[in-house]
């Protein structure tokens, strides 16, 4: 007997409903839904709780094969979800553009590196494009923490895919309006975001 049979039998020889089995899991009704018809299976956490629920050892609920899958998607979920983390550390990461004097100002036939804040050269407009785009950047790498706590491997997927075309967007914005060392640095920050892309993609 598969896991979800087996838990579906649980469930029923305790007279409950699958709303009252999510109630005291505290996960949703469509995740034992899921479980029980067999298209996923519960984290470490819920696995234990189901054992506690029902008295019955993890062994019982799960074959060695579907042990061995519940390890496999586990460590898989795990990993995204560190590398998530990372993608949002570095997105965050562009607030310091705003307190770095990495922006020329003009002076007589000098140049001095000013703050964002400070350089009085920068037309409004453009200012504001900046502003925007960091913004934007560190406000989807706060999201992007802040999702991984969901553990949705799709979600985590998505997020990274709109990481890298942001980050992108963002150096293109640099770079066309002659900022070199913010570009640069950008440009840095895409590198790693590449890397840790590569290494997730040959860790699958």
């Amino acid at each position: 007997m598969e896991f979800n049979e087996k838990l579906q039998q649980l469930r029923k020889q305790n007279n409950m409903t699958q709303e009252q089995l999510a109630e005291k899991l505290y996960v949703s009704r469509a995740a034992v839904s899921k479980w029980e018809s067999g298209k996923g299976y519960p984290n470490i956490e819920s696995l234990k709780a189901i054992s506690k629920l029902f008295s019955v050892s993890i062994d019982d609920l799960l074959s060695g094969n579907e042990l061995l899958t519940l390890a496999e998607t586990e460590n898989r979920t795990n990993i995204n979800t560190i590398y998530g983390l990372m993608f949002g550390i570095l997105d965050l990461a562009v607030l310091i553009f705003f307190i770095l004097p990495l922006f020329g100002e003009r002076e007589a036939d000098y140049i001095h590196m000013v703050t964002l804040f400070s350089n009085t050269t920068i037309p409004s407009v453009i200012k504001t494009v900046y502003y925007i785009v960091l913004i934007s950047m560190a406000a989807f790498g706060a999201f992007e923490i802040w999702i991984q706590r969901f553990k949705d491997e799709r979600k985590m997927h998505i997020c990274s895919t709109c990481s890298i075309w942001l980050h992108a967007l963002t150096i293109l914005v640099f770079a066309v309006s002659q900022e070199p060392y913010v570009t640069v640095l950008l440009f840095m920050l895409f590198m790693v975001k590449v890397v840790l892309l590569i290494k997730k993609s040959s860790m699958k």
